[in-house]
């Protein structure tokens, strides 16, 4: 990992410390953070010499050598002072950053979502969530529609609020891309697709948008949970959200088994946010509240939420597990609250 003394490296600087890193078979990565550049040796790394020339150069400040399996995501890399931002907002500053929305847009009826959208606004969410494309177990079930894209893109527009929009392969990334989605979610399904974050990380590179991860619900490690995150950062775009939301094997009553207790172990070991799903983990809107509120004494930047205005009228997962905006806003003030004796602790 090249750290340079000013904030980016001029083009010949690069050429400069390319050069030497093809002397030993390497080459270079640049990764855009919010701060600064950083610039990742790719290839093998233990080279002693090559370390010592890049690290000669007048307008370098230091060369690391990272010993963890996940160079950039470590907390110890250059990036550990890159802070993700979403609209004006900086992920994990002052208060939790709420995520709310319907599991699922229906397209038939497009003024629930407008209104759910609006209703959350007035609650105090920082961006919307909505399911465009739907992952489905059952392959005669609803899949989506791409005209729901255009729905909550017309949400944007009316709240000025950023919108999260989960996809599945590489045509949906596009669409997605093409729209200005401000934050692509990769599902649960796809936590380990490495093929589809490679793409995601390559074709959002350089850009302000951000990518939320669920964790896959079959992993156990944080580590492969994080080196799945490695994949989108080596690929150019640092701008990283970590979502925990529920693992196998189920816990009897809920959905999956609530992992928000795993936030402590990501944060010590990355410099990524940590987005946690309640809805998904306990999978009933009765249980939303208490698993929020845990997520956020555990440490967790913010919330990933379901909310409809009317959940009896969702589709999807709307009607078991959505909160009301009327929920979401008394949940909101109770988390806002964990957060501040938190950080006054």
């Amino acid at each position: 990992m090249i750290i340079p003394k000013g904030s980016k490296l001029t083009g010949e600087q690069i050429a400069q410390v390319e050069r030497i890193a093809n002397d030993f078979d390497c080459s270079i990565l640049e990764i855009q953070g919010r701060n600064r550049c950083v610039y990742a040796i790719l290839g093998d790394e233990d080279r002693e010499v090559m370390f010592k020339r890049i690290a000669g150069l007048s307008f370098i400040r230091r060369v690391d050598m990272i010993e963890s399996p996940y160079k950039l995501m470590d907390k110890r890399s250059g990036l550990s002072d890159h802070v993700v931002k979403l609209g004006m907002e900086e992920i994990g500053k002052s208060f939790p950053f709420i995520i709310g929305g319907p599991c699922t847009i229906d397209p038939d009826q497009p003024n629930l979502y407008l209104e759910t959208a609006h209703a959350l606004k007035e609650c105090g969410v920082n961006a919307l969530r909505g399911g465009v494309w739907k992952p489905r177990t059952n392959p005669y079930s609803y899949q989506g529609d791409s005209k729901a894209l255009e729905i909550i893109v017309q949400a944007r527009d009316e709240t000025s609020l950023p919108i999260d929009v989960e996809v599945m392969d590489l045509e949906q990334l596009k669409i997605a891309l093409e729209a200005k989605v401000d934050i692509l979610q990769i599902g649960t399904r796809n936590a380990l697709n490495y093929s589809l974050l490679k793409e995601v990380g390559r074709l959002s590179a350089g850009s302000d948008t951000s990518i939320l991860l669920k964790r896959g619900r079959h992993v156990a490690s944080p580590d492969e949970f994080i080196a799945a995150a490695e994949y989108l950062v080596a690929e150019g775009n640092p701008n990283i959200l970590l979502c925990p939301r529920g693992t196998t094997p189920a816990l009897d009553g809920y959905r999956n088994h609530p992992d928000e207790s795993i936030t402590p172990l990501l944060k010590n070991r990355t410099w990524a946010p940590v987005i946690v799903d309640p809805s998904h983990s306990v999978g009933h809107s009765d249980f939303v509240k208490a698993c929020s509120i845990s997520a956020i004494a555990y440490g967790a930047d913010g919330l990933c939420i379901e909310s409809h205005i009317e959940p009896s009228k969702g589709i999807g997962d709307d009607p078991k597990q959505a909160i009301t905006p009327t929920v979401m806003k008394d949940l909101i003030a109770c988390c806002q609250s964990v957060w501040e004796n938190r950080y006054k602790a």
